[in-house]
């Protein structure tokens, strides 16, 4: 059953709930919207432990509910309280290694969660009381492996799932896009590309990165950062960039309808490794280590925000280095 914490906002500003709320992404959106005068219910197994990216007002602004989001009595309670005008689905499993670790697990929250909640927003919508905004956040580790040459990854690029996350995350896409077609709710997808900043965690590339520097700038001469697959490829988009893209897409989007959430700009493992260095102001040698490589790893995933940028009118304002900064002033602190 689900437990409030913090404190009631009035009820004449527009209502948003936020799935997976205390993680990283969930905090960042948050943020957001309360700064854009949300009232903001924020679901999630825990509440945000102090030191993450909601200040101590932030928090108390918003309020939270436990609730395991694979059960449809949890479901029901959280959107009887929030009554929510769009709801953001985050919740789920998002760190690639675990989601191969635990398959069955990652198919239960990541797939089931969203399953649950849209069924449940259907009846609701159904009987005339409910008809939210559901912005469904997926990943585009969906597309898998696709040849570089052929330019950056639209949304019709195919979709070829490489590992159990991108599968579950194609399987819940699957699942909104039904609801879409067959009962009118309004439902838009993301394929969300990385991003980071302040507050993410420690096991995430560039949080990892930003630790090993900074240890290795602390280390006598000569320095060595490790790091996984060099040649790897990837898009970051700031985390504050990926939130503002989200209520962009809640409020101007078109239901139904796939976006892709990206800066359109690729970068290697070692070229972001070097940038960190610079950044820092450590001079060091990267070294390969086989231990920091993934089992299965795309290659290359590099994304086109053409439709995103035409339909919204969003535009990313952070940049690679803005990351990079926020994460070393984080450490430095």
């Amino acid at each position: 059953m689900p437990t409030w914490r913090g404190i009631a906002r009035s009820a004449d500003v527009t209502r948003a709930l936020v799935t997976g709320a205390a993680g990283f992404a969930g905090q960042w959106l948050c943020r957001a919207l309360l700064r854009d005068g949300w009232e903001v219910t924020g679901a999630s197994l825990t509440g945000p432990t102090p030191g993450g990216v909601l200040d101590a007002d932030e928090r108390a602004a918003v309020r939270w509910v436990s609730a395991d989001l694979r059960l449809q009595d949890a479901v029901s309670e959280v959107l009887d309280a929030a009554a929510p005008d769009a709801v953001f689905h985050l919740a789920g499993i998002s760190f690639v290694p675990t989601a191969r670790e635990e398959p069955v697990n990652v198919c239960e929250t990541n797939v089931m969660s969203a399953v649950v909640m849209l069924a449940d927003i259907r009846r609701r919508r159904a009987a005339g009381a409910l008809d939210p905004a559901i912005v469904i956040v997926g990943s585009a580790e969906q597309y898998g492996a696709h040849d570089p040459a052929n330019g950056p990854l639209t949304e019709q690029s195919p979709c070829r799932p490489l590992t159990i996350y991108a599968a579950s995350k194609s399987a819940q896409e699957v699942f909104a896009l039904e609801a879409a077609r067959a009962d009118g709710l309004r439902v838009l997808c993301t394929r969300s590309f990385n991003h980071s900043g302040r507050g993410q965690a420690p096991h995430f590339l560039i949080p990892a990165l930003v630790a090993r520097v900074r240890a290795s700038g602390r280390a006598p001469a000569p320095r060595s950062i490790a790091i996984g697959n060099g040649h790897t490829t990837r898009d970051f988009l700031h985390a504050e960039d990926v939130a503002h893209a989200y209520l962009s897409l809640a409020a101007r989007g078109v239901p139904g309808e796939v976006y892709n959430v990206c800066s359109g700009d690729g970068v290697t493992v070692e070229a972001l490794a070097r940038d960190v260095c610079a950044r820092a102001g450590v001079d060091a040698d990267l070294v390969g280590d086989p231990a920091l490589r993934r089992a299965v790893d795309v290659p290359w995933l590099v994304g086109d925000n053409s439709k995103l940028r035409s339909t919204t009118g969003w535009a990313p304002r952070r940049s690679r280095s803005d990351i990079i900064d926020d994460l070393l002033n984080a450490a430095s602190h």
